[in-house]
């Protein structure tokens, strides 16, 4: 069986599937000229990450097609549905990520509570002539632990996220419409751990509480942050999105920016990639990263060998 691994896979997932006699196609092919690949070599399963769609349309053309999978978490680019109903088999491996995304969401953190995003901006221009007023500027940060972490949604990453912020001392609170509560265990290096339960709140109550809010929610129809939601936040809150854009409005963001409701944000995932919003883009105090999330050597290897043990076990 063929399978083509279009946005890559780790060579750990090729060295298993390989073992099993499946062969592992990496050409990277275009969007445009996918269809055309995928029959002309009689492609059984397709890896994507988010670069490639998989909409009903390739679906329909591609008979061939037994399996679709997603190397990078998420499925936003597959039309789940669509291809569930036609008998293909749609798999990820979204606990592969979860860590990355957690780590990344703090690197935003840190950086804003410390300026850092700022501070890297400013002293290779001035850092030779302004030193002391720029340490003035700076010297404004605030710590994260006793803070109150928010998350909304609770699923793998957010959980991740919760370990992270407990292990930095933070208070930690989540909203998540499926998961009542959720024991999150903290593991040290000498094998101790420490599990805690965290019960999901209402929405209004995280918006209200948290000094920082991290988004953990998959895209769907609708914001999940607007106006409305921002005008209960505390302020000065801090807002974390690495799940998805267009779950996050835009535009309120930055006016609340502007107004000092919201002190800053930090942003992995916009509304419009690959081309996000100039506003965004050249506003002071917001974090950016170009949808980097779960792109870690390691997310890679795990996700490589999450799927080719799914394939095997399906489609062998």
């Amino acid at each position: 069986m063929k399978i083509l691994a279009n946005d890559g896979i780790s060579q750990s997932g090729i060295d298993a599937l390989e073992k099993k006699g499946f062969e592992v196609i990496t050409t990277k092919v275009a969007q445009n000229q996918l269809e055309k690949y995928i029959n002309e070599h009689n492609i059984d399963a397709l890896f994507v990450k988010s670069a490639t769609q998989v909409g009903q349309e390739l679906i329909d053309a591609c008979p061939s097609i037994k399996l679709i999978g997603c190397s990078d978490g998420g499925l936003d680019n597959i039309d789940v549905s669509y291809a569930q109903d036609q008998g293909l088999h749609v798999i990820n491996a979204p606990e592969a990520a979860a860590n990355a995304v957690a780590e990344l969401v703090f690197a935003h953190l840190f950086g804003l509570v410390r300026f850092l995003h700022a501070s890297n901006r400013e002293m290779p221009l001035e850092g030779d002539s302004r030193f002391k007023e720029l340490k003035k500027a700076f010297s404004e940060g605030i710590e994260l632990r006793g803070k109150t972490m928010g998350l909304i949604g609770f699923g793998n990453i957010g959980q991740a996220v919760a370990k992270i912020g407990l292990g930095l001392g933070m208070k930690v609170i989540a909203t998540d419409e499926k998961i009542p509560s959720a024991p999150i265990t903290v593991d040290f290096f000498n094998g101790q751990k420490v599990t805690i339960n965290i019960e999901t709140i209402s929405k209004d109550a995280v918006l209200k509480e948290a000094d920082f809010i991290s988004l953990h929610i998959p895209a769907q129809d609708g914001y999940i942050i607007k106006e409305d939601d921002i005008k209960k936040m505390k302020d000065g809150v801090g807002i974390i999105n690495t799940a998805g854009g267009g779950i996050l409005h835009e535009v309120d963001l930055v006016k609340a920016i502007e107004s000092g409701k919201v002190q800053f944000a930090g942003l992995d995932v916009f509304e419009t990639e690959p081309t996000p919003a100039v506003q965004l883009l050249m506003n002071p105090e917001i974090s950016l990263t170009p949808h980097i999330g779960g792109a870690t050597k390691e997310t890679e290897e795990r996700n490589g060998i999450a799927l080719a043990q799914q394939v095997i076990q399906l489609l062998r």
